[in-house]
């Protein structure tokens, strides 16, 4: 058996901190050049939070929005997918400008309470203008997407039971892990999780 491609686009877990310079502010950089995997691995059991959001900027946007919106549909069940969550899955499969402007404008008239609503703009703000295509361009922040990518993940895992929360954000780290190493993004332990 061949062993699939990584997903990841860094070689150092530092090199993942100094490309999002807002990491420093949330999570503990490593002290040395540990390999990324290896660090959300190591995060897990002891920062599940750090862990989640490392891998919301460790992976590719595309990467990083898929892989959430498959958390944000295990922990929320059938019941939470809307409008946002298919605009966001409708950009991962076809990441085309026209897509990924759906999913913003679904995003801005959507309840920011609700997880769906942050994969939407995480979709929004993966790349292009955050402006209406007649005004004059505007990029979304660097890290934009990472961060709605998190904050779409962590809503979710807060809207079950409060002693759960933690077991269910190491299964979404975990899920991300196994992910970003090149393997499938299974969530049946995402599903077991939130039960």
């Amino acid at each position: 058996m061949r062993a699939m491609p990584s997903r990841i686009r860094f070689a150092t877990a530092r090199s993942v901190f100094d490309a999002f310079s807002d990491l420093d502010y949330v999570a503990a950089r490593p002290a040395d050049d540990i390999d990324p995997l290896d660090h959300a691995r190591a995060l897990i059991s002891s920062r599940p939070r750090e862990a989640v959001l490392f891998l919301s900027c460790l992976l590719p946007r595309r990467e990083a929005v898929w892989w959430a919106a498959q958390c944000v549909r295990a922990l929320i069940g059938k019941d939470g997918a809307d409008e946002a969550l298919r605009a966001a899955e409708t950009w991962v499969r076809a990441p085309e400008d026209e897509n990924r402007r759906a999913a913003l404008s679904v995003a801005n008239a959507c309840d920011r309470r609700k997880p769906a609503t942050w994969l939407a703009f995480a979709a929004g703000w993966s790349g292009g203008s955050v402006l209406a295509a007649d005004q004059k361009p505007m990029p979304a922040p660097p890290g934009a997407c990472a961060m709605a990518a998190n904050a779409a993940i962590m809503m979710a895992v807060a809207a079950g039971d409060p002693p759960g929360a933690m077991r269910r954000m190491a299964a979404c780290a975990e899920a991300g892990v196994r992910f970003a190493g090149g393997g499938d993004l299974a969530v049946l332990g995402l599903e077991a999780a939130s039960q």
